[in-house]
């Protein structure tokens, strides 16, 4: 069988599903509309794509290759570069159809339909209705980076001790299972957004999803052989630090791109993002100096992350003084999150995927709703931290429960975890046959 007629034999299934919804009235699909361009904000948010891939390689790379230790150099980089090339595919196969699509009724509200699968009916001059100056395909393309970077993000849970086969299968089952219904849920016309959750950025559809699923997959895999005992501090804060700053910059794309046009709201929540990432770095140094008696650079860096993380959610809602408190306590509750919850309840979240993403994106996503101004954005008026405490739990329990599922799915198909010989060497040479040398 030539490879054309492979693909098209995949394709087959997906086609005929999708079919009968192609022929819309009007020619345009459920969730299109004809194309007007604004040229100022597709150069914006052509812009703040590459700004948001940015962020996941070489960023999320370095920044957690930097954190684990030098046998597992290769294997962590890897991760960040799987989820890239997976997600990539899986988004123009069916990923965007089911996150930005219509679906049929009643199901629309948690999923998307097919009628976009491999972005057939997307032409130069459609748009999809919720940014109709952008031409479709550059919205297709700025989306896809937030799908690239959320399963990004949780391999810093399962860091040094999981099977890349496992990981493979992994991402792939994650994005179809949990993110791109979560996605469809708050951002593609389902259920949360249409209640008034409100999540500018990402709190809930990227970071809270991704910390939650950081912590189950942690709580499944058990800790690293050592843990607690053996030295397993970062074998290189500089790739930290780069990593950190390329994060920082990237998320200018991710937090002002996210109000889709070149605008007022991108300019407040440029701002905010800058605000907030020095105000949390601020509250976590001072907490940890006083815990440990000294200030560290990973704190500094960890802190700046956190305030990303923790002002996604409200960077286009909030006026720069929400920002400020935002920030200041998402760098402590975050340094609570990633050292004291983490040394109570003797866990292993090797990267502190949940304690940073996770508990700064609950922080952001509730604050949210106390320090939402109208007159920052219309959206802000229907702001209510008890819509937003709900859709978080509603999160926390399809992304948990799905997580759980597929971990399963993993270990009784591939396996999860290598063996102890192969962990104890390192998942460089062991899963990749390479080492790094420096």
């Amino acid at each position: 069988m030539t490879a054309r007629r492979l693909a098209a034999f995949l394709a087959l299934p997906v086609c005929l599903i999708a079919s009968p919804a192609l022929a819309a009235p009007g020619g345009l699909l459920a969730h299109q509309t004809t194309l007007e361009l604004n040229e100022a904000s597709s150069a914006w948010i052509l812009t703040s794509t590459a700004l948001v891939l940015l962020m996941t390689l070489p960023g999320l790379a370095l920044f957690y290759g930097g954190m684990v230790r030098k046998k597992n150099v290769i294997a962590a980089i890897a991760h960040s570069t799987a989820a890239l090339a997976i997600v990539t595919v899986l988004w123009f196969a069916v990923g965007y159809s089911l996150s930005f699509g219509v679906g049929p009724e009643p199901v629309n509200g948690f999923i998307g339909g097919l009628q976009a699968a491999f972005l057939d009916g997307v032409m130069p001059t459609t748009a999809h209705s919720l940014s109709p100056g952008l031409p479709e395909f550059l919205w297709v393309a700025y989306q896809l980076t937030f799908a690239i970077i959320t399963p990004a993000l949780i391999a810093g849970a399962f860091a040094e001790r999981i099977k890349f086969s496992a990981s493979i299968l992994f991402f792939f089952l994650w994005h179809l299972l949990v993110y791109v219904p979560i996605c469809h849920q708050v951002w593609g016309g389902g259920w949360l957004g249409s209640w008034g959750v409100l999540d500018f950025a990402g709190g809930a559809v990227v970071h809270v999803n991704a910390g939650v699923a950081g912590l189950v997959a942690a709580l499944v895999l058990g800790p690293r052989h050592g843990f607690g005992r053996d030295n397993m501090a970062p074998h290189n804060l500089a790739f930290t630090a780069i990593g950190t700053g390329l994060l920082f910059v990237g998320w200018l794309g991710f937090n002002a791109g996210s109000a889709w046009a070149a605008d007022s709201i991108a300019a407040v929540a440029a701002l905010n993002t800058i605000l907030a990432a020095a105000a949390a770095a601020i509250g976590w140094t001072a907490v940890e100096w006083i815990d440990h008696k000294r200030p560290t650079l990973l704190g500094l860096l960890s802190g700046i992350v956190a305030g990303l993380v923790g002002i996604t959610p409200a960077a286009g809602l909030v006026d720069p003084k929400g920002a400020f408190f935002i920030g200041i306590l998402s760098g402590p509750a975050c340094y609570a999150g990633a050292v004291w919850l983490k040394r109570a309840l003797k866990y292993d979240d090797s990267l502190d995927a949940f304690g940073v993403h996770g508990v700064g994106g609950i922080v952001g996503a509730l604050l949210t709703g106390v320090f939402a101004s109208a007159a920052i954005n219309p959206v802000g008026e229907g702001a209510d931290i008890v819509k937003q405490a709900l859709g978080l739990l509603a999160v926390i329990v399809w992304s948990g429960v799905g997580t759980f599922v597929i971990l399963m799915i993993c270990k009784f198909t591939v396996g999860l975890r290598v063996t102890k010989e192969e962990e104890i060497e390192g998942l460089d040479y062991t899963q990749h046959g390479e080492t790094i040398h420096q």
